[in-house]
């Protein structure tokens, strides 16, 4: 016992900086010791002084970690014999297979067929942005939202009666957020709807993997926008979708292109209001033309209305599902753009012919969001908090890119930045002879973020071109980030 002693001391590591306290760092040391057989069945640990002492650490930090142990049922403590690993763990302890015992690895686990298609076609999504600096797309005005309002409804909530928002909640959502999002909308967006209408969901992403899930078989051809958005891209492949990029113009996604391809298609993904990456906003003709070739397909139509409040030209054209007579759109909605990502809040917006096959679903094996969550959403809404806070942001944005554009006249002839009207990213078009991955790596390694064209891609594009994003960045980063692009070597050929 001695050897296995002292080899145990000699193993264990302490890091007093950690933000984790010590006695779980000691508890997972040992842990692991136990589960990886450094120490057997019925081997007797040293005493508790002795290991304080060895390690460093107070008797009562020592003594806390084995009773963690013994409580989980891998120590035995016997009075006046000491403290022993269980016997249990001779018989149940994981066996190490041959392979990993000589090469240090082990088998990987099998995949369904579906998931590991989908795996290899997958679009990037790491490069979501985690902090505001010129030009990350994605990311709204963080800078400017009413933390103090959002704190004061949240105390109320957190001090209000447990069973309204500490239950399980209703599966659907909390209703009356579902009545918020069903007056906003109708009051905003001009879309008719009921709130039974509405399911909120863990963000747009959800809902894109629910609808999926319940109208995708394996093979199924799903019309999307190329380039396009990359989420609901994966979320469709990862429900067996076959995905067919339909060409985008100045008017939209091509109806005739995607009829060519693939004209008994299930599912039609579309950005209308405020097409993504490209900006362009689908004219009137090619809304009701794929109205039209869903319902001569019986397919679903998937709106995705991610920044469409943002408009700060003139008024903004109405979403599809607005000119919808015949339920084929599914209209999808977030608080990721309106509000902050981190609520990971969306919902959808549902046609009446399939309010009870998504009732269904959610009752049966979907959990809506925090309760908390909603319940603080419904008042921000109900206060006229969000209505404000939408008109206040539009303003920013409206600034910043002027500011942006401004800037852009700095930038050499190779570029040529489109205007927008809404929403809070915009499209720079490149020279056919620049190199967007050199220019994305130029601009990082100064501390500037801009994504490729190609990113978006699902099947490559003549267009070269950068995203830039002016909705998270202060005016003075999108200075300093325009002259940074303006030196770039990949862009002054």
């Amino acid at each position: 016992m001695k050897k296995k002693a002292g080899a145990l001391l000699s193993s264990i590591r302490i890091e007093r900086g950690s933000d984790k306290k010590i006695s779980v760092q000691l508890y997972m040391a040992l842990r692991e010791i136990i589960l990886s057989g450094g120490l057997g069945a019925g081997d007797r640990l040293p005493a508790s002084r002795t290991l304080a002492r060895e390690i460093g650490v107070s008797r009562t930090t020592v003594i806390d970690a084995v009773d963690r142990l013994i409580a989980e049922g891998m120590l035995v403590s016997k009075v006046g014999a000491g403290t022993f690993v269980s016997d249990i763990l001779e018989h149940q302890r994981p066996a190490v297979p041959p392979a990993a015992q000589s090469q240090g690895a082990v088998a990987q686990p099998r995949l369904s067929h579906t998931i590991t298609h989908a795996s290899a076609s997958y679009g990037p999504r790491s490069w979501l942005p985690h902090e505001t600096r010129a030009f990350v797309t994605a990311l709204p005005a963080l800078d400017a939202f009413p933390r103090t309002h959002w704190a004061r409804i949240s105390a109320r909530h957190l001090r209000g009666a447990p069973d309204e928002i500490m239950g399980y909640g209703q599966p659907q959502g909390y209703q009356r957020l579902r009545q918020s999002i069903a007056s906003h909308l109708h009051a905003v967006r001009g879309i008719q709807c009921r709130p039974e209408q509405i399911f909120v969901t863990g963000g747009a992403q959800q809902a894109f993997s629910l609808i999926g899930r319940v109208l995708l078989n394996a093979g199924d051809r799903v019309w999307y926008e190329n380039p396009g958005a990359v989420g609901a891209r994966n979320a469709f492949v990862a429900c067996g979708g076959v995905l067919t990029p339909v060409h985008v113009d100045d008017e939209g996604m091509n109806i005739a292109d995607g009829l060519q391809q693939a004209p008994h298609f299930r599912l039609a993904f579309v950005t209308p209001s405020h097409q993504q990456p490209l900006g362009h906003v689908m004219s009137l003709p090619r809304r009701l033309e794929l109205l039209e070739a869903a319902s001569q397909a019986q397919a679903i139509i998937v709106e995705d209305d991610y920044d469409g409040e943002f408009h700060f030209d003139g008024r903004p054209q109405p979403p599809l599902k607005s000119i919808d007579t015949q339920d084929r759109v599914i209209y999808v909605g977030t608080f990721s753009k309106t509000l902050f990502p981190s609520l990971r809040l969306g919902f959808m917006l549902v046609p009446e012919s399939l309010v009870s096959v998504f009732d269904s679903v959610f009752a049966s094996w979907i959990s809506s969001p925090p309760t908390s969550t909603q319940a603080i959403v419904a008042d921000f809404m109900e206060e006229g908090q969000f209505a404000t806070h939408i008109r206040m942001m539009r303003r920013l944005y409206l600034a910043r890119y002027q500011v942006l554009m401004e800037a852009a006249q700095a930038l050499p002839d190779t570029v040529r930045v489109q205007e927008t009207s809404s929403g809070f990213h915009t499209m720079a078009f490149l020279d056919s002879r620049i190199d967007e991955h050199a220019v994305v790596a130029q601009a990082e390694a100064q501390g500037v973020t801009i994504a490729p064209l190609s990113r978006y891609c699902l099947e490559p594009v003549q267009q070269k071109g950068i995203v830039l994003g002016f909705g998270s960045a202060a005016p003075d980063d999108i200075l300093s980030g325009m002259e940074v692009l303006s030196t770039l070597p990949a862009l002054n050929l």
